[in-house]
C-alpha cells in the first residue's frame, strides 16, 4: 500500500489531465480566498501602514545585509521550527501537521503531474505521500482532542465547532480520506475504495474552496508579520509605544506580582 502510487488506478476511470485540471483549479480557489481575505480584513493595508508608522519610529538604521540575516533567522526559526509556540506539545503536533501537509501536497502534485498513469512511479514518492498523509492526521488529531487550549479555557466541549476550525477538520480530513481511499483500493475494494475517493474530493473542495472562511490564509501572514516583527526590534521602532498605565510593580528575585485588589 504505502508504495503503490494511487492516481495510477484512478487514470483508469479519470484522466490525468482532469485531475490536474482540478489541482489547478484547487490552487485557484487558494489564491482567489487569500486576496478576498486580505480585501475584506484589509490585512495587506494594515501591514504596509504598521510598517511606514515602525520605520518613522526607527532609532537605527538597518544594513541590507543585517536585514537579510534578520530574515533568514526568523524563516529558520519562527517559520521552519515553530519557535513561536511556547509548550513543547503544542509545537511538535503543528510541525507535524505543517510538514506532513507540505509533504503530502507536493508529493501529490509530482504523482499527478509526473507519474499519473506510471506503474514506475519512483517508490520514495507514494511512500512519503502516505508518510505525509499520517503526519498530518497525527497532528490535526492531537491538536484537536487535547490541544485546543482555547475551548477548554471557555469551558466548552472538545467538539464545539466554530467557522474558524475548518481549515484544520477539512485538512485532517483530507489526509484521513486520502488514506482510507489507498487502503481500500489496495485491497480491492471498489464499493469503500470509491466512497473515501469521492470524500476525499469533497474534502479537498472544502478545504481549499473554503479558504475565505477558514484560517488557511493565515499561513502566508504569519511569515510577514513575524519579519516586520524582528526588524522592527532591530531598528529600536517595536520599542517606541509607552508602557501601559496598570503595569504591575517589581518586587524582590525579579518576581513581578499586581498590587492587591480590593473586591
Amino acid at each position: 500500500m504505502f508504495s503503490i502510487n494511487p492516481f495510477v488506478e484512478l487514470s483508469s476511470f479519470i484522466s490525468p489531465l482532469a485531475m490536474q485540471i482540478f489541482v489547478v483549479v484547487m490552487v485557484l480557489l487558494t489564491v482567489g480566498g487569500t486576496v478576498l481575505d486580505m480585501i475584506h480584513k484589509k490585512n495587506a493595508q494594515y501591514f504596509f501602514e504598521n510598517a511606514k508608522k515602525l520605520k518613522k519610529s526607527a532609532t537605527r538604521h538597518v544594513p541590507t545585509g543585517e536585514k537579510v540575516t534578520i530574515i533568514a533567522k526568523t524563516l529558520a526559526s519562527d517559520v521552519a521550527t515553530s519557535s513561536e509556540f511556547c509548550g513543547v506539545k503544542r509545537r511538535v503536533a503543528h510541525l507535524l501537521g505543517m510538514y506532513g501537509t507540505i509533504i503530502f501536497w507536493v508529493t501529490s502534485v509530482i504523482m499527478i503531474f509526473s507519474y499519473p498513469t506510471s506503474t514506475s512511479t519512483p517508490i520514495a514518492y507514494p511512500i512519503l505521500w502516505h508518510l505525509g498523509a499520517l503526519m498530518t492526521c497525527l497532528g490535526g488529531y492531537w491538536f484537536w482532542f487535547f490541544l485546543r487550549v482555547d475551548v477548554r479555557a471557555e469551558g466548552n466541549p472538545w467538539n464545539r465547532i466554530v467557522m474558524a476550525d475548518l481549515f484544520v477538520l477539512a485538512l485532517v480530513a483530507t489526509s484521513t480520506f486520502g488514506l482510507l481511499w489507498s487502503y481500500f483500493q489496495f485491497n480491492s475494494m471498489s464499493g469503500l475504495s470509491s466512497l473515501f475517493l469521492l470524500l476525499f474530493i469533497l474534502s479537498n473542495i472544502i478545504l481549499f474552496g473554503g479558504v475565505y472562511w477558514s484560517k488557511f490564509a493565515h499561513m502566508f501572514y504569519k511569515p510577514g508579520a513575524a519579519i516586520q516583527k524582528h526588524l522592527a526590534e532591530a531598528d529600536g521602532s517595536r520599542d517606541f509605544l509607552p508602557e501601559p498605565a496598570d503595569k504591575p510593580k517589581q518586587f524582590g528575585l525579579g518576581i513581578k506580582r499586581s498590587e492587591p485588589q480590593n473586591y
